[in-house]
């Protein structure tokens, strides 16, 4: 740290005390207070229920859960897109000290065997098929046994904790259960043993496990409390200013911390109308939900913004109820920001940023910030945490240096599940989280993401910032999305290959982007290749996977 600079160091605001009651508690306390007010809209089911609605239906399903016999530290795992049975078992197991295993709907069934058996989960809700996967045939094919079994009677040896599937479908095949099968169960188990069990869960004990997306080497399962994740989510919407009359259109994965944390649970914490447009992104539908719905507040990723923005029939849907939201999971970049401002009627949007495993949200700007913040940081340290950059040796750096970020306080999670090793080396010994990116603090505590400690670019002795060169390239008129990675060079290291995806009806060639560039930045900096697309690669959260569009270009590029 330079001499008499500040050091990067940021406590949150510690005037707005922390939740301390489960989410079950805190599910039972909104829907008391605001019973006959809308709390679920799903628009792909056409479902509709208020609060009361929504407390009888958990309840039964919290109920069927039990018949099951489902132990409190049991894991159940939920493989299925966004729909009403999702936010059912979220806060079902919540109540009865289940732990939910939030499973991706992309997964395969290599991907399904793992998390299943490193989870260990006793039961499994799946859809029956989404998209191009048939969820009941990668699990027949996965698990001999289950054809032949009787509901909850399964004897695997390859999945020996495993009892049961329960399918979203109305007619299974043989071996699962049907999920209407649920409710009748419940029936058959009183209310007050589902009170009794509920009045032994304690806001510190697990109740959900997310699996990373590593980018090598197995997923990792974050393991999160009642207390982690309720308290992220009240805060999320304390900032926002949620109350009981906004109403939120969720089009991110509820397998995700933004559409179950961020999304659920910062309505249930204030009152706040749940809306699912569709079972997976689709930006008409996810217009139409505003319009039809009158929402208030919209959450999205950048590419999920980008495509409502060029979507071209945006005209027609009247989105002037729109007041807020949040634009987060990777990089937000400036004009797609100015234009959700200017055309989407989203005037107090915020940026969050964070990990799954701080529950998620670290950093977030606030609603009384100026536009140019909003769009050139990810805010500051959120109430009642911490925030620090370091340097390689661990020490703090100073104010407008660039270390890696650093989180301590509630959000963090409790560790990665049956994984001790991973979590000392993400989680140090004095409880600060290492994030892996790099950033630099304002004088204010604002914080600027430049990228992955892996992402950055050594070109000829030149660091190259990618988030730097994407911002720079979005001031193009032709381009409408752009990522930044590095390949090996023989002669400089690294080279810079730019992914650029055009606005409809615009295009531009390589040469025309060099010759842009070089006139309006550093040399170095001008990529030396480019790809011209129509979809990055990307998790089923929007997040882009970086690394695989860096093995695609050294496989097209043919360097080493």
């Amino acid at each position: 740290m330079k001499p008499h600079s500040a050091p990067s160091y940021s406590q949150g605001a510690q005037d707005k005390p922390l939740l301390t009651m489960t989410i079950g508690q805190a599910f039972d306390h909104t829907a008391a207070r605001y019973c006959d007010s809308d709390a679920l809209v799903v628009c792909h089911q056409q479902q509709r229920y208020t609060w009361g609605q929504l407390a009888q239906a958990v309840d039964l399903c919290a109920r069927g859960l039990l018949a099951l016999g489902l132990q409190a530290g049991d894991r159940l795992g939920v493989w299925a897109p966004n729909c009403v049975e999702w936010f059912l078992c979220q806060f079902a197991s919540a109540k009865i000290g289940v732990v939910l295993v939030n499973i991706n709907p992309a997964y395969r069934a290599s991907e399904l065997e793992y998390v299943l058996k490193q989870s260990a989960c006793q039961w499994l809700v799946c859809a029956g098929a989404f998209k191009t996967s048939n969820y009941h045939a990668m699990l027949q094919e996965l698990i001999a046994p289950l054809a032949d079994s009787s509901a909850g009677q399964l004897v695997s040896e390859h999945f020996p904790e495993l009892r049961g599937v329960i399918s979203l479908d109305a007619q299974p095949p043989a071996g699962f259960l049907p999920w209407s099968q649920l409710s009748t169960l419940g029936a058959g188990v009183t209310v007050d043993q589902l009170y009794n069990r509920q009045a032994g869960v304690r806001p510190d004990q697990p109740v959900n496990i997310q699996y990373t997306s590593g980018t090598t080497g197995f997923p990792k399962g974050a393991t999160l409390s009642h207390h982690n994740i309720l308290n992220n989510g009240y805060m999320v919407g304390e900032s926002l200013g949620l109350t009981a009359n906004d109403r939120l259109v969720i089009p991110v994965p509820l397998y995700h911390c933004f559409g179950m944390v961020m999304g659920n649970l910062g309505c249930v914490t204030h009152g706040t109308t749940m809306i699912y447009p569709s079972e997976a992104f689709d930006p008409g539908l996810t217009l139409q939900a505003v319009a039809q719905e009158r929402a208030t507040a919209l959450y999205g990723v950048p590419t999920m913004f980008i495509a409502m923005l060029d979507h071209p029939k945006r005209a027609e849907f009247d989105l002037s109820s729109l007041r807020t939201g949040i634009m987060a999971g990777a990089t937000c970049p400036i004009e797609v920001m100015r234009r959700v401002i200017s055309e989407m009627h989203m005037g107090e949007v915020q940026i969050a940023y964070g990990m799954t495993e701080t529950s998620p949200v670290s950093m977030q700007t606030g609603p009384a910030d100026d536009l140019e913040l909003r769009v050139t940081t990810v805010g500051r340290t959120q109430p009642q945490l911490e925030n620090k950059l370091i340097d390689t040796d661990g020490n703090v750096v100073g104010r407008g240096e660039i270390g890696e970020l650093c989180t301590r306080g509630y959000s963090v999670m409790l560790g990665y599940w049956n994984n001790p090793q991973a979590t000392r080396e993400s989680i140090d010994s004095e409880g600060w989280m290492h994030t892996g990116d790099l950033a630099q603090m304002d004088e204010q505590g604002y914080v600027r993401i430049v990228g992955r400690n892996k992402d950055m670019i050594i070109r000829g002795g030149e660091n190259i910032y990618p988030r730097e060169l994407e911002e720079f390239f979005f001031t193009h008129p032709a381009v409408a999305d752009v990522q930044i990675v590095g390949i090996p060079d023989a002669r400089y290291g690294e080279e810079i290959v730019a992914w650029i995806k055009f606005h409809p009806g615009h295009t531009a060639n390589e040469l025309e982007l060099q010759t842009w560039c070089k006139s309006r930045i550093a040399h170095f900096k001008t990529p030396r290749y480019f790809k011209f697309v129509d979809v990055f690669p990307m998790t089923v959260t929007g997040k882009i996977q970086k690394f695989k569009m860096r093995e695609i270009s050294i496989q097209e590029l043919g360097t080493p």
